[in-house]
């Protein structure tokens, strides 16, 4: 199957779930957990990923491309978080069919002139643009903090302002969750989904249950980003392999369990987001 565009994948009905792309390990076990599930999904590649591969952005997006198009499942390629305007106006040259350009961090004013700027650029280009507005938790702080959550009424008036395709938006998860114990705002998603006229996202899935997930989608979310449960199970079976087994040294031997985890985490979530 060809790679696909992200705007399609949007747009077709349901629920899609985009997962973080670090290594080549990370794309194989998304396209193959895809495959066993029989739903699409979205591979991302975030900025933080681009400075993990030395600010290379050419080698590790070609090989996520290159596994979406040897893929049966429909998978489309994404840049997420992008700070950089730099990295952003990388994109149209490296297969990338969507951005999350990421200006949550400044002031709303400041924010919103850069976020319209990047969906200007992007739509020039025909790639489809998504932002943030209010504070996922994690990474930024924490998602039950009075004031860090999304207003509605200033959703409407940042997504026009803007004009993005996507919102991102701050309901109770949290980035970088290793449990799954997040509990979600379903009337806020509800009053959201209610007054905004494009897809709402989801940050930070990996610390939200799968009935949480579902009663999140049928509140009105349309995007489900998953990064760390990815990583929890790499590196849970890379630590119990080499545990049993300390004199390894080919990394095959490890890798190859560590990525079957990561597809079988993979084919979990699509089954609990996309159900076939």
């Amino acid at each position: 199957m060809t790679l696909v565009r992200t705007h399609d994948l949007m747009t077709a009905g349901g629920a899609v779930a985009a997962f973080n792309v670090i290594t080549v390990e990370h794309a194989e076990a998304i396209a193959a957990g895809a495959e066993a599930a029989g739903a699409p999904a979205v591979l991302q590649i975030s900025e933080n990923a681009v400075k993990f591969h030395g600010g290379r952005l050419a080698p590790i997006a070609a090989a996520a491309a290159a596994v979406a198009r040897a893929s049966s499942a429909r998978l489309s390629l994404h840049l997420d978080h992008v700070e950089s305007v730099d990295l952003l106006h990388s994109a149209a040259a490296h297969d990338f069919s969507s951005v999350m350009f990421d200006a949550s961090k400044l002031p709303y004013g400041d924010n919103v002139k850069a976020t319209a700027d990047a969906a200007r650029w992007g739509h020039e280009r025909d790639i489809w643009v998504e932002a943030e507005l209010g504070r996922v938790g994690g990474k930024a702080g924490d998602a039950h903090t009075p004031g860090v959550r999304t207003d509605p009424a200033e959703a409407v008036a940042y997504v026009a302002d803007t004009g993005v395709d996507a919102l991102a938006v701050a309901v109770g998860s949290s980035h970088a969750m290793t449990e799954r114990t997040a509990a979600l705002d379903h009337t806020l998603i509800a009053a959201l989904r209610e007054a905004v006229p494009v897809p709402l996202v989801l940050h930070g899935s990996s610390g939200v249950p799968d009935a949480e997930i579902r009663r999140a989608i049928a509140a009105g979310m349309t995007k489900i980003n998953v990064g760390t449960a990815l990583n929890t199970a790499f590196t849970g079976t890379i630590r119990a392999f080499l545990e049993a087994h300390p004199s390894t040294v080919d990394p095959r031997t490890y890798l190859a369990p560590a990525r079957e985890a990561m597809s079988e985490t993979v084919a979990g979530f699509l089954r609990t987001v996309s159900p076939r």
